[in-house]
């Protein structure tokens, strides 16, 4: 769900997909446990593991409710890259088969009719848009595209698609040089920028351009542009087969207000455009009902807070009797869709540590109908996933049905939730034979003010709770986000080594109401360190953990809170900081969110009042740190840049406190976007521990 640092989306500013290469480890993790008899095949799980997992990613159910395509994705050690197929599952008789086996997919939808689907796919390092008729399994290509295409929507009729392609516009320069000699080896021409956001995170330095609107026959042929401004309007939906509804933001100065967005109907036939929201706050997310009477729609009314939840709005088709649905429910507002007989839309939602399924009917009375949706984040333990309806007269839901012990499966039940099934079960050549980590629930009373905090516990094999274990805390990232007790390799691995490993969602965490969040507004970090101490002191008292070999990291929000946690307190061996924020003066200035950070986030001008950034900045009681702290980021990561953690690194060089900085190379924000990365990132961190770890240091002082 909604996640600043790892997860932030805005329509206008995100462009492009980064493509990243393969860093080695530099620190070679060594095993807190017995070596095992090398006749027996291990049982742990090991850092090549990951490349054997296996998991289920935007389930689509046919219209007729009776098969379900869906993205098998699996780890590709050739290519190093996490890709999916397009695999095709009979609900009925639970027969899996691949449908389109020879190639990497994504974004399947199917056809009004149920007849066909269209896909995206790469050819040659080309996208392309492609259909495959269900019957036959034949498909091809309907468009080798100039970039790829993303929101992709079939028109009422089936007779045309809509959907997003990022448009270059020429680039800016202020002189004219002269003709470049044949053969001559001139310096590249000089790159001229006038944009407050000039890159982004995973994109790198942006082209000039927007994203627009592109329409296309279902048989194929040239992509026709319908969106033409210089902000761009994308994330089409079909009113009708002759309308369109887009969403942008098209104010003179809207690069200013980064989070605005308004809806506009756009004529296919005139290419007039039409606004029909108008308020201060993102509106988005347009969904027609099946009648083609009513627009629902998502997003607030803007409060300048640094978080506030996400909403639900209906509306007449022209814009007019806006009102909003369910004004008092508790969760911020997912993934939507309308219930096949328009009485009603189905809501995913952010539920105490786990995805559920809500039914919101028009007059505002709300069913949870599934919950322990997720599992798709293989990484760390966030909730992450997703469902689609049928339309026939008795409509399923499939959805990605999360685990503590595999990733995500296919699962399906009626759209009441009820003869809830599993119809996968990706892993069961693998999973059967290691030792996955048993996982518990906790739930503690911060000692700053007694508000209950939840958190996981994931332990050892043959954990006996002695208090002679290590324990590592893994910070989540955000920090409006959410972890919860959803398989995670990097968790399974650190427990696998012999760690005690424990995840939190302190205040600020989302999914327990937009109070809970928006107790760290204007106070982050702040009292969210007492959440994450209180349990790390339930987990001593339990004797689940030894307090002399006590371990903390966490990555983008979860970083910076490590390096906060080393400026307050010694009782950890040693952190590990990953792609942190150090210091927000810089955040606000430098990062491709700065406008965003400075406004919502700070709401105050660096060059007017540096006191309110650097009073939350751990650079600014470094010297308080004696922790052996390891700083990691990605090379190419624009949302906390690599300066951040080289601030941190620099300052307790100088204070002689023992460091380290790695950088990852070709590495975005998220460093852990492909295997590779992932293990090494893993493994780095618990070299790092166990170089730390007082109980090797007395074992290796015996040798």
């Amino acid at each position: 769900m909604q996640n600043l640092f790892e997860k932030f989306v805005n329509i206008k500013m995100l462009r492009a997909v980064i493509t990243c290469s393969v860093v080695s480890a530099t620190l070679l993790p060594t095993s807190i446990l017995a070596a095992s008899d090398t006749k027996t095949p291990s049982k742990r799980f090991t850092a090549e593991r990951v490349f054997d997992m296996e998991y289920a990613k935007d389930p689509q159910i046919s219209p007729d409710g009776k098969t379900i395509v869906y993205l098998r994705q699996s780890m590709d050690k050739t290519t190093d890259k996490d890709a999916g197929k397009l695999w095709i599952l009979d609900i009925k008789s639970g027969q899996n088969r691949p449908l389109i086996a020879d190639q990497y997919a994504s974004s399947p939808v199917w056809s009004p009719d149920g007849k066909s689907l269209v896909f995206t796919s790469y050819h040659n390092g080309t996208p392309e848009l492609k259909r495959v008729f269900i019957d036959t399994g034949i498909s091809y290509s309907l468009a080798q595209l100039f970039a790829g295409a993303s929101g992709i929507v079939w028109s009422p009729d089936g007779s045309h698609l809509a959907f997003n392609m990022f448009v270059e516009a020429k680039k800016t320069s202020f002189a004219n040089p002269p003709k470049q000699p044949k053969g001559a080896q001139w310096n590249k021409p000089f790159n001229v920028i006038d944009e407050l956001t000039f890159r982004f995170d995973g994109a790198g330095y942006l082209p000039e351009g927007a994203n627009q609107t592109f329409t296309l026959p279902v048989n194929g042929g040239t992509p026709r542009q319908v969106t033409f401004e210089e902000s761009g309007l994308s994330n089409p939906e079909w009113l009708d087969n002759q309308t369109l509804l887009v969403t942008g933001n098209l104010a003179e100065d809207g690069y200013l207000d980064f989070i605005e967005s308004e809806i506009y109907k756009l004529d296919l036939s005139t290419l007039d455009i039409t606004a029909l929201t108008s308020r201060d706050g993102p509106d988005h997310s347009p969904l027609v009902s099946p009648n083609g009477k009513t627009i629902a729609f998502l997003g607030y009314d803007d409060k300048v807070l640094s978080y506030q939840q996400t909403d639900l709005y209906v509306m007449d088709a022209d814009g007019g009797n806006v009102k909003p649905l369910a004004a008092d429910f508790a969760g911020s507002i997912g993934q939507t869709l309308w219930a096949p007989d328009g009485k009603s839309l189905l809501v995913l939602s952010e539920d105490h540590g786990v995805l559920s399924l809500f039914n919101i009917s028009l007059k505002g009375k709300v069913t949870k109908l599934i919950t322990n949706i997720g599992g798709t984040s293989i990484g760390r333990p966030y909730a992450a996933g997703s469902f689609s309806v049928s339309h026939n007269k008795k409509p399923m839901v499939a959805y990605t049905a999360g685990f503590s012990d595999r990733p995500a499966e296919v699962g399906v039940a009626t759209i009441k939730g009820k003869d809830q099934q599993i119809l996968t079960a990706l892993n069961d050549d693998v999973l059967p034979y290691l030792d996955m980590a048993p996982v518990e629930e906790i739930k503690v009373k911060s000692s700053h003010d007694g508000l209950e905090i939840e958190a996981w516990v994931a332990f050892p094999p043959n954990f006996k709770a002695d208090g002679s274990y290590p324990m590592i805390l893994e910070i989540h990232g955000g920090p409006y986000a959410m972890y919860g007790p959803f398989f995670a390799s990097e968790i399974q691995r650190y427990a696998a080594e012999g760690y005690v490993t424990v995840w939190v969602n302190p205040r600020g965490s989302t999914g327990y109401g937009e109070d809970f969040a928006l107790s760290i507004d204007l106070a982050y970090p702040g009292y969210d360190y007492d959440d994450l101490m209180t349990v790390v002191d339930e987990v001593v008292t339990k004797k689940y953990a030894d307090p002399e070999r006590l371990f903390v990291t966490g990555g983008s929000g979860g970083g910076i809170l490590t390096a906060w946690i080393t400026t307050k307190t010694k009782r950890f061996a040693a952190a590990a900081s990953i792609k942190p924020v150090i210091n927000w003066m810089t955040m606000a200035l430098a990062a491709d969110i700065g406008q965003f950070v400075r406004k919502h986030w700070v709401r105050a001008d660096p060059w007017s009042e540096p006191e309110v950034y650097l009073k939350r900045s751990p650079i600014s009681y470094v010297d308080k740190v004696t922790t052996p702290t390891l700083l990691m980021v990605g090379e190419e990561d624009y949302r906390t840049p690599a300066w951040e953690a080289e601030q941190f690194y620099t300052a307790l060089k100088m204070l002689k406190v023992d460091t380290a900085l790695i950088r990852v190379p070709s590495a975005p924000h998220y460093i852990a976007s492909r295997p590779s990365r992932l293990v090494s990132k893993t493994d780095n961190i618990m070299g790092w521990f166990a170089k730390y770890d007082p109980a090797k240091q007395e074992a290796d002082d015996t040798e």
